[in-house]
């Protein structure tokens, strides 16, 4: 009897928001385990889970007897591994649109607001000029995605089926409002992001639908 696959996560990591959402689509059932990241110093730290991800972030993915880190790989191995609910186009020019959308995303905005980033500048610059040159570069980045959308986007980021550039745009969109930026000139984000909410899969991958989560979460 295969195992039921084991997700390392933190309700409001962005990566591991992506890599729920892929599990949620595909109809994967797992294990959700938590890695709280700002605990005690952050249970990352641990060197029961560097033995499984010696990068100290998560996701962290047990499957197949196989364990991934990196939400791009995981969701990768989802996709031809399980492609019965594909996430991925057939045409090499749309699957194109669609990893550059994840890339956008996950290689240019996501490591601008990653916890450890923000800890560092926050210790040696303050608070103030830590969200100031975090609003910066996030208004940059989100900028650019949107004239992605504007370009690409049917119902959804990349036409009008779900892909795994859908899975990206929720974290993104939820990290937008909690650090503050403005999407007054991103229509086509904040379009694609509420389409995407109300779909019962991406419901429930949300961070505020995790066990992990407060009681009462805000952005």
């Amino acid at each position: 009897m295969q195992q039921k696959p084991v997700l390392y996560s933190y309700w409001r990591s962005s990566c591991s928001w992506r890599v729920r959402i892929a599990l949620s689509v595909k109809n994967i059932d797992y294990e959700y385990r938590t890695i709280n990241l700002v605990k005690n110093g952050g249970e990352q730290w641990q060197p029961e889970y560097e033995a499984l991800n010696p990068s100290h972030t998560v996701p962290t993915l047990i499957i197949d007897g196989h364990t991934i880190g990196q939400s791009v790989a995981i969701m990768e191995y989802l996709e031809e591994t399980r492609p019965q609910v594909p996430l991925l186009p057939k045409e090499p020019s749309q699957r194109a649109k669609v990893r550059q959308v994840v890339e956008t995303v996950n290689a240019d905005t996501q490591p601008l607001q990653n916890l450890r980033v923000l800890q560092w500048l926050q210790k040696e610059a303050g608070e103030e000029k830590r969200n100031t040159w975090l609003q910066h570069f996030l208004t940059l980045n989100i900028q650019a995605l949107e004239q992605l959308l504007r370009r690409y986007s049917g119902k959804f980021s990349v036409g009008d089926e779900i892909t795994l550039a859908d899975c990206v745009i929720p974290p993104q969109y939820y990290s937008a409002i909690r650090y503050k930026i403005s999407l007054d000139n991103c229509p086509n984000f904040v379009r694609v992001a509420k389409a995407l909410d109300e779909l019962p899969a991406f419901k429930r991958a949300h961070a505020f639908s995790q066990p992990d989560a407060p009681e009462n979460p805000e952005y």
